[in-house]
């Protein structure tokens, strides 16, 4: 097993839109939910540190080595992508230096049903850090993912999956990030 503690730094702003469970007033109208409960949107400890999540930071990981689908030398068609989907791991949030008070408030427009395209469309409210940064660490079990093939796949997920909402990946413009390796080891 290789640890490899790497620096995220945003190149677009940061979305998040954790699934709310705050439940509704009495007779309270959806915008008013909305504007109420928008920062339940956030993913934050106890002291309202916002973090990225480790499983999304894991499936960014997934998503861009089935993206990317770069065959392994010697293996035929195989590709990385059952290794990476099994054989990395991320056991912390990554905190991103911010506190859930100092974020700010954007309001889209979008599908009421989450089917892109779709007529039916309702103001939401979303927490939208614009600069942003971690370290986390992945854990690399396999060892048919080497250093190089490791760093290649964070870079491209930095560029075209994303972390958050609104990413890349789901054609969206936020949650792009730079990586920077700090150690291996």
């Amino acid at each position: 097993m290789i640890d490899a503690t790497v620096k995220l730094t945003s190149e677009s702003t940061l979305a998040q839109g954790k699934y709310v469970s705050e439940p509704k007033k009495e007779k309270e109208l959806a915008k008013d939910y909305e504007a109420r409960t928008w920062r339940h949107k956030m993913h934050y400890d106890e002291d309202g540190k916002v973090f990225i999540p480790n499983f999304a930071l894991k499936n960014c990981l997934s998503e861009a080595a089935k993206f990317l689908s770069i065959q392994i030398p010697g293996k035929g068609k195989s590709t990385y992508t059952k290794h990476f989907e099994a054989g990395i791991v991320v056991m912390e949030n990554m905190f991103i230096g911010v506190n859930k008070d100092d974020v700010a408030c954007q309001i889209m427009f979008v599908p009421s049903d989450g089917v892109r395209g779709s007529n039916k469309r309702v103001e939401k409210y979303f927490p939208v850090i614009p600069k942003w940064q971690g370290t986390a660490v992945f854990s690399i079990l396999d060892e048919t993912i080497t250093e190089d093939v490791f760093f290649t796949h964070l870079e491209q997920a930095g560029k075209f999956i994303g972390l958050g909402s609104f990413r890349p990946r789901n054609n969206g413009y936020f949650g792009r990030f730079k990586p920077e390796m700090i150690s291996l080891g």
